[in-house]
């Protein structure tokens, strides 16, 4: 919908009305916008691809804001309807959803390929993962068994994870997946759970990916 540059737009702060944290809100011409995703200066291809997904394949209101340090993408919303938001389409949620898939895959092929023994024990493996490293409502067996069992997608039915957790739970998923099988090429195969999202969070997910330590692991 627009590309815009830094001088064009007004950028503030506004607390979220279902949360206890501040959110970044973009205004342009009398609307207004959230933020979807950050890219550094060095992605502005992969920062326009996604406004390109947004805008002209799902119809969406979206800015892309050039910056000489970065690239962002901003989606429309009116300040109303902030009360419904579930964060569904937040950064931190996205992450979280694809990390969560990306933990079925790995459970699902083990189940497959090693037998449900093997899938009752890697449960129990993730369980003290998560415990040892405090991840909010997700320390206990139960609460495992729940996540490999849920659709993600929804993220109102997801704990709150913030980026940190996210790439501690893909690197202990990475070594166990690799303990379980023998090897690392189970990420191949997992990695295309993540076909479940929507083409521009997964895009989200995978730009993120590629700029992090774990791009190694999962590419």
């Amino acid at each position: 919908m627009f590309i815009l540059k830094r001088q064009d737009v007004e950028i503030s702060n506004i607390q979220h009305p279902k949360k206890d944290q501040q959110m970044p809100i973009l205004t342009y011409q009398g609307q207004t916008f959230r933020l979807i995703s950050v890219f550094k200066a060095s992605q502005e291809e992969e920062a326009r691809a996604l406004w390109r997904e947004l805008t002209d394949n799902r119809g969406k209101a979206c800015v892309l804001l050039e910056e000489p340090e970065r690239f962002s993408v901003w989606g429309k919303i009116r300040l109303e309807q902030l009360g419904n938001d579930t964060g569904g389409h937040s950064k931190t949620g996205i992450l979280s959803q694809a990390s969560i898939l990306l933990l079925q895959g790995v459970y699902i092929d083990i189940e497959e390929f090693l037998g449900s023994r093997q899938a009752a024990l890697f449960e129990k493996d993730i369980a003290e993962v998560l415990q040892q490293k405090q991840f909010p409502q997700a320390s206990s067996l139960e609460a495992v068994k729940y996540l490999i069992s849920t659709n993600p997608l929804p993220t109102a039915k997801m704990p709150a994870w913030q980026e940190n957790h996210v790439v501690i739970l893909l690197q202990e998923l990475h070594r166990l997946g690799k303990a379980y099988f023998g090897n690392a090429n189970f990420t191949k195969q997992v990695i295309y759970k993540l076909e479940d999202m929507p083409e521009a969070e997964r895009l989200v997910f995978i730009s993120w990916l590629n700029q992090s330590s774990l791009s190694k692991l999962w590419q």
